[in-house]
């Protein structure tokens, strides 16, 4: 397989990392440059009947065609209409009170799941002076299992990855789910732009529908898609899951659900209706996030980063004691121009390929290392998405992988005694 160049081409530094802006919207997914346009399956069916009890949601686009097959969704947790207020569900268990004490239909004693080891490190500074390559579950693992999903969390959270890295969107009322594309075409069994769709439509869809070995492939067969109709309750879950696991998820749920995990959070950027990046919806997801992270006592445990600086500083006046990465226009910047980085940009977030050209250059890992920058890599082509490639990485070095198979990396770094 194609290994990562040591005396590799280089293009001039400039041009690289303007290269590179262009490049961090994908924020690590190696499938974004094109989704499918499979479309969703034909038979639609509505979204939940029964309104939450404390809910208000906004009216169904007409241009949201939701499909959970012939199943009824299960009953959507109640979602408040207005920032700051968040669902007021639990988050999904994922540890050792798994449906405790409880029978499945069977009567057969329902699995539990061990409790989610403890990582190293719960703090990002913590996190960074642990000396130590770090792993960062992508997406929770997104070539492993299902992208976003809290079962693919879980996963990664219990192989022992350092971190859990997520992208974020924001519904029409306000919530912040864990999701990386503006549409849910990708990955679950409808279409749709997210922010036309509130909370509640969201939660019935089956967000494990086109996660397969080849994902985010469309055109494979039925079979393939090994995790489809779980969420709708036509497909038993894994043995100490249940179809909440696969639905779209909030972020605060998942901030509860690993209490002890840094987690790395991108602020995506959904376009408007003009296809252009919609900046005052991009800095009302900084609020709203600033407000939650700060709402959940996350400030020292979270990362967060964005393609658009000017959502980073909307968030960072919101968030001044929060961690970030710094985005596409101060990068560059900083990496030619020597422009200093914001105080909080204590970490870089890069691939580590563009046009087969090293983006890791000696130049961009030196000037970090000179001023106590961490690097921490999200792979963005296919055969990057492998252990022997995650250790070559590390020899460079670079301080952490964003891995799309975090429970490999773990594997392969104990293995060669990089972690404990």
């Amino acid at each position: 397989m194609p290994r990562l160049p040591r005396t590799a081409r280089t293009l001039p530094l400039v041009l690289l990392l303007s290269m590179l802006g262009a490049l961090f919207a994908a924020c690590g997914d190696a499938d974004d440059a094109e989704p499918s346009t499979v479309p969703a399956p034909a038979t639609p069916v509505s979204s939940p009947t029964e309104p939450a009890p404390t809910a208000t949601p906004l009216p169904t686009p007409e241009t949201v065609v939701t499909d959970t097959g012939d199943a009824e969704p299960s009953p959507a947790t109640p979602v408040a209409t207005a920032p700051p207020e968040q669902p007021a569900g639990e988050p999904t268990p994922i540890a050792d009170d798994v449906q405790e004490d409880e029978e499945d239909a069977g009567g057969e004693e329902a699995v539990v799941l061990p409790p989610v080891p403890t990582p190293a490190a719960s703090t990002v500074r913590e996190l960074l002076a642990l000396g130590r390559p770090l792993v960062i579950g992508h997406a929770g693992g997104d070539r492993s299992w299902p992208h976003s999903t809290m079962y693919a969390f879980s996963q990664a959270a219990h192989a022992g990855v350092d971190v859990l890295e997520m992208d974020l969107q924001m519904t029409a009322d306000r919530v912040l789910v864990v999701h990386h594309d503006d549409t849910v075409d990708r990955t679950t069994n409808a279409t749709g732009r997210v922010r036309d769709m509130t909370y509640e439509e969201l939660q019935a869809l089956d967000n494990a529908y086109w996660w397969s070995e080849q994902w985010p492939s469309h055109d494979l067969a039925p079979e393939a898609y090994s995790y489809r109709g779980i969420r709708t309750g036509d497909v038993a879950p894994p043995e100490g899951y249940g179809p909440d696991d696969f639905r779209v998820e909030t972020f605060r749920a998942v901030a509860q659900a690993f209490p002890e995990h840094v987690l790395d959070v991108e602020i995506k950027t959904p376009a408007g209706d003009d296809g252009e990046d919609d900046i005052d919806f991009i800095l009302e997801m900084a609020a709203v996030l600033a407000a939650d992270i700060e709402e959940l006592g996350r400030t020292d445990s979270v990362v967060v980063v964005s393609f658009r600086d000017e959502a980073l500083v909307g968030f960072r006046e919101l968030a001044p004691d929060v961690i970030t990465s710094p985005g596409q226009d101060s990068l560059p910047a900083w990496a030619f121009a020597s422009v200093p980085l914001h105080p909080n940009d204590l970490i870089l977030q890069v691939p580590p390929t563009f046009s087969g050209l090293d983006v890791l250059t000696p130049d961009l890992l030196g000037k970090a290392a000179d001023e106590g920058l961490a690097v921490w890599v999200w792979p963005n082509e296919d055969w990057q998405e492998d252990p022997d490639y995650y250790a070559e990485l590390i020899d460079l070095p670079v301080q952490g992988v964003i891995a799309g198979r975090p429970a490999e990396a773990v594997e392969r770094f104990r293995a060669d005694g990089d972690i404990p």
